[in-house]
């Protein structure tokens, strides 16, 4: 495709390398930055050299390393924070002591729209379809261009791994039915952007992830 209709720009992100997102509408040259938990210099020099306008913050849960800075940047830019779900209220609410144990600059902040299931978010003229995939974090969510056949699924899923379930309200099955209930119908050609490492798509993980292949989850 010549021209795509969706652009995507990663940026890694404080000390744990987190995959912040500059997503863009390349008919508008309007965007967003999906989960901006830290390192803003790198965030605004990536936003002037592709030349994008940001409109909004989106984010996919609340943990210190995916919206850490969200609240300081959205104040700098002048633009609302749409996500995550609400349940994540609680990680918010923590995010000046967990900055404090983590040595990271952290604000806590009241997104100007928490999102829910079949939720849509619009960016340019783009539109992302909004799941609530909780198991990692209770208010996690992912967003879905079905036009790109990209998803964007924060700590729901990585190349080979999931995500951690040993943190306070998480729950190992609940991510298992997440990947397995809305994730896996978006489609195997699906391509997903993860919180952290490397881009994969559906039908790879479905083949080779330990944790949620097909035949992983038949011996289950």
């Amino acid at each position: 495709m010549a021209n795509p209709p969706l652009r995507a720009a990663i940026i890694p992100v404080t000390p744990f390398q987190q995959n912040c997102t500059l997503l863009w509408c390349t008919e508008t040259m309007r965007g967003a930055f999906v989960d901006p938990g830290g390192d803003l210099p790198k965030l605004r020099a990536a936003m002037e050299q592709h030349g994008v306008t940001i409109e909004k913050i989106i984010l996919t849960h609340g943990h210190i390393d995916h919206c850490g800075e969200a609240g300081i940047l959205a104040k700098e830019l002048d633009v609302p924070i749409e996500g995550p779900h609400e349940a994540d209220r609680f990680w918010i609410a923590r995010l000046d002591e967990d900055g404090r144990q983590y040595g990271f600059h952290a604000q806590v902040f009241e997104p100007d729209r928490w999102l829910d299931e079949g939720d849509r978010v619009s960016i340019g003229n783009l539109t992302l379809n909004v799941y609530h995939t909780p198991g990692h974090t209770p208010g996690h969510i992912i967003f879905h261009h079905p036009e790109s056949k990209l998803a964007l699924v924060g700590d729901v899923l990585f190349a080979g791994s999931v995500g951690r379930t040993d943190f306070p309200m998480s729950d190992p099955q609940a991510l298992i039915d997440s990947v397995v209930t809305k994730l896996w119908p978006l489609g195997d050609d699906t391509r997903f952007l993860p919180g952290h490492g490397a881009m994969s798509d559906f039908a790879r993980e479905r083949q080779t992830n330990p944790f949620v292949s097909d035949a992983a989850l038949a011996r289950a």
